[in-house]
């Protein structure tokens, strides 16, 4: 009877035993369940992470294809430029992407065009003192601009090419004492540097003397200059993201990207456009009148330095 009592004991032990093995696998199993659970809720707030560019607009003013009520295109100053991201006249224009950390520079063929083009844009201006385009810089003080950019979409022609976008741009300015001397109407001058993207490539046109024996005051108009026969990167950014820098100093202009590749411009003719003043812009000057036609452009980075 002892040894029954013993047997049962045993196999009561054993039973509890087994079923207590078995709690404790289904408590690990559902413990390491809920980590990988959490784990899992953790990555997608990590992926719902709002990211923002890293862009200082209180230099900057803005062209879009909107008309304004005077019928001109739409122009925004700082400080309303900072209020951007809410202003119901920008949104459709430049805005941001969170998901890519990106402002994004949208524009389209439209009636908003500017003097001297037939072409829209949702492009920044610098203004060296905010709200103010007087001030500006020669290649004698030296500019730098660096962009950290990327081809958002961009439509294309029936030839199947994409659409050419203007990304960056150094352009030229009378001061009012060289407008009133050539009795121009207003301060535009040429643009000394034009920066495209075309065909997933990134293509350099600046400008030209016809007549290098001209005067000082013969080369202020716009006549005197020409384009170049510009100039491609070899490496294709097609639509990722990359790297611009614009370096400029007396005589002297380079334009880098990606920190491999250089285009440098020191003839005669950079050192005869010292007579000029000039500003930077950036952003989108869409190079397509073709209907349905459209580009965004996105700005992650964005900064200049004098």
């Amino acid at each position: 009877m002892k040894n029954f009592r013993k047997e049962i004991l045993g196999l009561i032990v054993i039973v509890f035993l087994s079923v207590s093995a078995t709690c404790q696998e289904k408590t690990s199993s559902s413990a390491d369940s809920n980590s990988k659970v959490e784990k899992k809720d953790k990555k997608r707030k990590k992926k719902k992470k709002y990211k923002l560019p890293e862009i200082d607009l209180s230099h900057w003013s803005v062209t879009t294809p909107e008309l304004n009520h005077k019928g001109s295109a739409m122009n925004i100053e700082p400080p309303e430029i900072l209020d951007y991201a809410t202003d119901e006249r920008l949104l459709p224009y430049m805005y941001n992407d969170s998901t890519l950390g990106a402002l994004v520079f949208y524009s389209f063929p439209s009636d908003a065009t500017t003097a001297n083009t037939k072409y829209t844009r949702s492009e920044l201006r610098e203004q060296m003192v905010p709200g103010d385009n007087n001030t500006n810089w020669t290649f004698a003080d030296g500019a730098y601009m660096k962009g950290k950019l990327q081809m958002g979409d961009v439509s294309k022609s029936s030839d199947g090419k994409y659409h050419k976008v203007i990304i960056m741009q150094i352009h030229g300015r009378l001061t009012n004492e060289q407008r009133d001397l050539i009795g121009q109407k207003d301060n535009n001058a040429p643009p000394i540097l034009k920066i495209y993207w075309q065909d997933g490539k990134i293509r350099v046109k600046t400008k030209e003397l016809k007549n290098l024996s001209a005067s000082d005051n013969e080369i202020l108009g716009k006549d005197a200059w020409d384009d170049d026969k510009g100039f491609t990167f070899e490496q294709e950014v097609g639509f990722s993201k990359f790297t611009l820098e614009v370096e400029v100093s007396d005589g002297k202009m380079v334009v880098i990207l990606n920190k491999n590749e250089y285009a440098v411009y020191d003839s005669i003719h950079m050192k005869r456009w010292g007579v000029f003043e000039n500003y930077f812009k950036a952003g989108n000057y869409f190079q397509s009148r073709d209907e349905g036609a459209f580009a965004k452009v996105n700005y992650y980075e964005l900064e200049v330095k004098h």
